[in-house]
């Protein structure tokens, strides 16, 4: 690349297009056919003149070697043909990357789909594991453990770096981590208690006690029009637990808890907003709820684990499967949680809303299919009026936030 700066008076061609640069004859007289014809001084590789900064180096705007005010250089060299190549690379570079600009759709429902395709697995693998390990306490610690090594190497690597944490910003997260862990445990006691299908059709409720703890705890009234959306999710979810074929007071109770600790979450993760990313921010809860997770799993499953518990698993699917599965459910819980804080970060409340909604369509109707669960018509019923219920109280929620987002824009 030609890194010397030509200025206006310099004339590289003699009238044949061949370079003369050493030639101060015919320097002379272009100068002063140049003077006449440029009443510029300004050099040609010159930004304010129309060349270009590259790499903290001028080029000229068209051709490296051809003066702007000199007609008669107008045979290009050799090195002058390979710009417009250079160029038509560039601009499909440019073409690549403005695609995914111009379709942002595409990026977003590629978020969505490995958030539901991760939680469908993770539901899934789940069941499986409680199907010969039926240890909730023990398997909420290795999901939450599995989570906390896979965020320490990604810190470790640097994607992402992590964000500083002070002593008032990990008072703040506390209470968040501590209702995050006994809504997960309780969750997971639920699961291996029920069939999933009817744990997730219990935990539609949630919206129900958000709006409770909205109300009566944060003193945030919430509209009669919201209040009547709910109706029909406390009708389905009581519809399906009546004649639900495989219900316990044990998985009923579980949900509800987790309902409840969830709601909790959501309170003190308002106060707990910083101005760190949602991946760093998720990574420090899991920590900390894993400290939160450790005691119930030891002093409750501990004893029974070193007795049997391991052994027996070990006897039914052997070690490398046994090992296996509890990683990948554990990468899997992690994984889908947080792409599920990413693909919300990108969308709007409604969209929101309605994806959430239909992560638990997915989720249920998958289970059924996979676990062969017989569920009777009124269970079917029921199911469908909460799911329903959740979606209308979702639309009428995301409305109400963005009338108030605009009032306050305007």
């Amino acid at each position: 690349m030609e890194s010397r700066i030509l200025s206006s008076g310099t004339n590289p061609f003699s009238s044949t297009g061949l370079i003369q640069l050493r030639n101060p004859i015919r320097r002379t007289i272009t100068s002063s056919i140049i003077s006449t014809k440029s009443p510029s001084s300004s050099s040609t590789g010159d930004v304010s003149g129309g060349g270009n900064l590259i790499w903290g180096r001028q080029l000229r705007s068209t051709y490296l070697l051809v003066d702007k005010y000199n007609p008669i250089s107008s045979a290009p060299s050799k090195r002058e043909l390979i710009k417009p190549i250079c160029a038509t690379s560039d601009s499909a570079g440019e073409a690549k990357v403005g695609l995914l600009e111009k379709y942002p759709a595409l990026v977003t429902g590629f978020f969505f789909f490995m958030w539901y395709f991760l939680n469908v697995i993770f539901n899934i693998l789940n069941k499986k594991i409680y199907n010969y390990f039926p240890y909730p306490y023990f398997v909420s610690v290795v999901h939450l453990a599995v989570g906390v090594v896979y965020c320490l190497i990604s810190w470790a690597v640097g994607l992402p770096k992590r964000a500083p944490m002070d002593g008032n910003q990990l008072k703040l997260l506390i209470p968040v981590a501590a209702c995050h862990a006994l809504g997960h445990v309780t969750s997971n006691v639920s699961f291996a208690a029920v069939a999933v299908s009817f744990t997730h059709t219990i935990k539609a409720l949630e919206p129900f006690f958000n709006a409770s703890a909205s109300q009566f705890i944060l003193g945030q009234p919430i509209p009669f029009t919201l209040w009547l959306s709910l109706a029909p999710v406390v009708l389905g979810v009581s519809m399906a637990s009546l004649t639900e074929l495989s219900f316990n007071w044990l998985g009923f109770i579980s949900a509800m808890i987790s309902n409840i600790s969830f709601t909790y979450r959501s309170i003190y993760s308002k106060k707990a907003m910083t101005d760190t990313d949602s991946t760093n921010l998720y990574a420090y809860i899991s920590i900390i709820a894993l400290f939160f997770c450790l005691p119930p799993a030891i002093l409750i499953e501990g004893p029974t684990l070193l007795k049997s518990g391991f052994s027996d698993a070990i006897a039914k699917v052997g070690m490398v499967k046994f090992v296996s599965d509890l990683f990948w459910v554990g990468m899997f819980y992690h994984l889908y949680n947080q792409l599920a804080t990413n693909t919300l970060e990108r969308v709007a409340p409604l969209t929101h809303a309605v994806g959430n909604v239909l992560k638990r369509v997915f989720v249920i109707g998958f289970s059924i299919v996979i676990f062969g669960n017989k569920i009777s018509t009124q269970t079917g019923i029921g199911t469908g009026i909460a799911i329903a219920g959740v979606a209308l109280y979702s639309y009428i929620k995301a409305k109400i936030e963005e009338e108030k987002r605009q009032a306050k824009a305007a």
